[in-house]
C-alpha cells in the first residue's frame, strides 16, 4: 500500500475499530462497556485486523489501545461461566486458539508495535499490553495479574514476560498476590517504557508511531527479532544471530539511504525496505 491521506477500512468491525493512514496501523479494542474484555468475537476481530497488516507492505507500525476507561480487562468470564455441576470450560483450548497465536503475531510482525494503556490492563490485558514493543501507559492506567483472584495462572506469556522483564521475585509477586502497579510503579520496574499524563497519552502514542512509520522498518524489524531471541540464546548463539541480521540489514535500500544522508548531511528518506 502506498502512503495516503484517507483511512482504509479493509473489513466492518463491531468490537475493535481498525484502520491504516499514513503507513501506521491503528488498532482500537471497542467493548468500553466491558472494559474491552475479550469474547469470541472480539478474538475473531483482531485476527482480521492483524490478517490484514500482515498482507499490507504498507503498514510500518501498529498502535494498539482501548476506547473508554479502560485498556483491557483480559477475558470476558461470561463466556467462560461454570454453573453448578456443569462441565468445565477447556481454558487451554481457548488459549491455544486465541490468545497464544495473538502474542506470537505480535512478537513476530516485522515492525514495531506500540501500546498506549488508558486504564486497567488486567489479566490477559496485561500481558497482552506487555507482549508489545513500545509500551505507554497514562499516569492513571494499572497493570494487575489478576489470574490468582480466580484460581488461574498469568498466561499470554505473562509468566515469561514478567519473569524476564522484573526478575523472578517480583514475578512471583505479582502473580502469587495479584497486586495492583501503577504506571509509574511498571515504568521503575522496567515493565513499559513510558508513563505519560493521561490527556497526552493519545498524542504521544500516535507522535511516536508516526515517526516509527517513517524510519528503516527492516532495520527495526530485524532489531526486534534479535532482542526477542536474546532472552533464551546464549551470548555465542547471539553474536551469531546479530551477524546474520547484520548481512540482511545492510543489503537493505533503507541502509544505502541511511548512509547517503549521512554523507550529505541530509535528513534520510527512508522507505521503509
Amino acid at each position: 500500500m502506498t502512503e495516503q491521506q484517507t483511512p482504509y477500512q479493509p473489513l466492518q468491525f463491531e468490537t475493535i475499530q481498525f484502520e491504516i493512514r499514513d503507513g501506521v496501523a491503528v488498532l482500537r479494542l471497542n467493548r468500553p462497556d466491558s472494559l474491552n474484555s475479550f469474547n469470541t468475537q472480539m478474538h475473531h476481530e483482531v485476527r482480521q485486523a492483524l490478517k490484514a497488516i500482515c498482507q499490507d507492505p504498507g503498514v510500518r507500525c501498529l498502535l494498539l489501545t482501548g476506547n473508554g476507561r479502560g485498556f483491557c480487562a483480559g477475558q470476558d468470564l461470561s463466556d467462560r461461566s461454570v454453573a453448578p455441576g456443569a462441565e468445565a470450560p477447556n481454558l487451554g483450548e481457548s488459549i491455544e486458539k486465541n490468545y497464544n497465536p495473538l502474542i506470537r503475531t505480535l512478537q513476530r510482525l516485522p515492525l514495531p508495535v506500540i501500546c498506549a494503556v488508558n486504564g486497567v490492563a488486567a489479566g490477559a490485558g496485561a500481558n497482552i499490553a506487555l507482549a508489545c514493543d513500545l509500551v505507554l501507559a497514562a499516569r492513571s492506567a494499572s497493570f494487575i495479574q489478576a489470574f490468582c483472584k480466580i484460581g488461574l495462572i498469568p498466561d499470554s506469556g505473562g509468566t515469561w514476560t514478567l519473569t524476564h522483564a522484573v526478575g523472578r521475585a517480583r514475578a512471583m509477586g505479582l502473580a502469587l498476590l495479584g497486586d495492583k502497579i501503577s504506571a509509574e510503579q511498571a515504568q521503575q520496574w522496567g515493565m513499559i517504557w513510558q508513563m505519560v499524563e493521561d490527556d497526552q497519552l493519545q498524542e504521544q502514542a500516535m507522535q511516536l508511531a508516526r515517526h516509527l512509520a517513517t524510519q528503516p522498518t527492516t532495520g527495526l524489524a530485524l532489531a526486534k527479532r534479535a532482542i526477542n531471541a536474546a532472552a533464551t540464546n546464549t551470548l555465542d548463539q547471539q553474536l551469531e544471530l546479530e551477524q546474520e541480521l547484520q548481512t540482511v540489514a545492510g543489503r537493505s535500500d533503507d541502509y544505502r539511504e541511511g548512509v547517503a544522508a549521512f554523507m550529505q548531511k541530509r535528513p534520510p528518506s527512508f522507505k521503509g525496505h
